[in-house]
């Protein structure tokens, strides 16, 4: 490994996606991620699917897209936490250890004995992440909870989809489990916080990450929106509720994504759109004045819009560097010069042959480049291995 975190070891005893999500950022910045799962059935995701990557070997399912998303660089060990051997071999990882992950339900690894205090008095320098729906304190701390439900708590749902008066209106969740890869993130964030101080004082940390906290927040200037303006935020749809225009707007043969962030940006839509003197109108020379009258400007853009097909109005809004875009589907999207340019997409092979696609960290270091070798283990692949070089 060269990445950045060349050298670090974590210990991943969680499953699904927010913990695992954060371990895969540490593996792929370098460090050695040991993936602790249960004997014989391993991480849930494991079997959550269709589609599964097919084995090469015996043809029968593999592991499923959603658990290979998320633990790529890892090795798997099967250990059953339940026996004393299996809570005697993680506390001796532990040992090891700098960061450990986790998102049990609160006392769960407290009653085998594998808790923050435990652990710590094994390593006084290991820093131990607790990941939970609701936190380790207050009403709801040992409830279940997924992304789905997290993003319908947090009120992320009430401001996402088109007005209930519209078609097909309605609360909406993202279409990726967004507080899981934010919860992850943040982790991540946290764990590298705390690592930094262990180097400088020689003592680890507890962290306790909840995701109902991490959700609402990631609901940013929306929350901001209703503390300082006192109204309560609703849906837009596509539109902005601080900035415009941005919309989907259709055109001749597409959809095309407008994003003008200010009032250069509109004064350069104007002269696209040959009708340069709207942009010193009274009722839309600010931002301030095209959010307050956006019911007319929308009318005239949609009007404009609508004359002539997707591609002209890219080419003639990028020649003014107006930030515009098609909207891509996934495949369109994995097909975008740029992204392969960057190299997003990329094959791993496993030991047997097989191939895994992965979509891969978009950190680019220079002195210390990240390498994607690794992809996501079969389940209990390393379990000799990793238990065999513990002292």
């Amino acid at each position: 490994m060269t990445g950045p975190l060349s050298g670090v070891t974590v210990l991943d005893l969680s499953r699904v996606m927010a913990g695992p999500w954060a371990g895969q950022i540490l593996a792929d910045l370098g460090a050695r991620v040991v993936k602790v799962e249960r004997p014989g059935i391993g991480d849930e995701t494991r079997s959550w699917g269709p589609p599964y990557l097919a084995t090469e070997d015996d043809g029968r399912p593999g592991a499923s897209a959603y658990f290979l998303s998320v633990n790529r660089g890892k090795r798997s060990v099967e250990i059953d936490l339940s026996t004393a051997s299996g809570q005697e071999d993680v506390r001796r990882l532990a040992r090891e250890s700098d960061i450990l992950l986790e998102n049990f339900r609160p006392g769960t690894l407290a009653r085998f004995g594998l808790g923050y205090p435990e652990l710590s008095r094994e390593n006084p320098r290991l820093i131990y992440c607790s990941i939970t729906g609701f936190g380790q304190s207050g009403p709801r701390r040992s409830n279940v909870a997924y992304d789905f439900m997290i993003q319908a708590m947090s009120g992320l749902m009430s401001v996402t989809g088109p007005p209930d008066d519209s078609p097909g209106g309605g609360p909406q969740k993202v279409g990726v489990p967004v507080v899981d890869i934010m919860t992850g993130m943040y982790a991540a964030v946290g764990v590298l916080a705390a690592l930094e101080r262990q180097r400088r004082t020689g003592h680890g940390d507890y962290i306790d990450l909840a995701m109902l906290d991490v959700a609402t927040g990631m609901l940013a200037n929306q929350a901001m929106n209703y503390l300082v303006g006192e109204r309560e935020p609703k849906r837009h749809g596509n539109k902005h509720p601080n900035i415009q225009p941005q919309d989907v707007y259709r055109c001749a043969d597409g959809h095309l994504v407008l994003a003008v962030g200010n009032d250069e940006q509109f004064r350069r839509l104007c002269d696209a759109l040959g009708m340069a003197e709207l942009a010193g109108a009274d009722s839309f020379r600010t931002n301030a004045d095209r959010v307050r009258n956006l019911p007319e400007l929308d009318e005239i853009l949609a009007r404009e819009f609508a004359t002539k097909p997707l591609a002209h109005w890219l080419e003639e809004l990028a020649r003014r560097d107006v930030p515009c875009g098609p909207i891509n589907t996934i495949p369109m999207a994995f097909e975008e010069a740029q992204l392969r340019h960057r190299g997003m997409i990329r094959t791993l092979r496993r030991d047997n042959g097989a191939d895994v696609p992965q979509v891969v960290s978009p950190l680019r270091f220079e002195q210390a480049p990240l390498t994607f070798r690794v992809p996501p283990p079969e389940l209990g692949e390393h379990t000799e291995e990793v238990l065999g070089e513990l002292r």
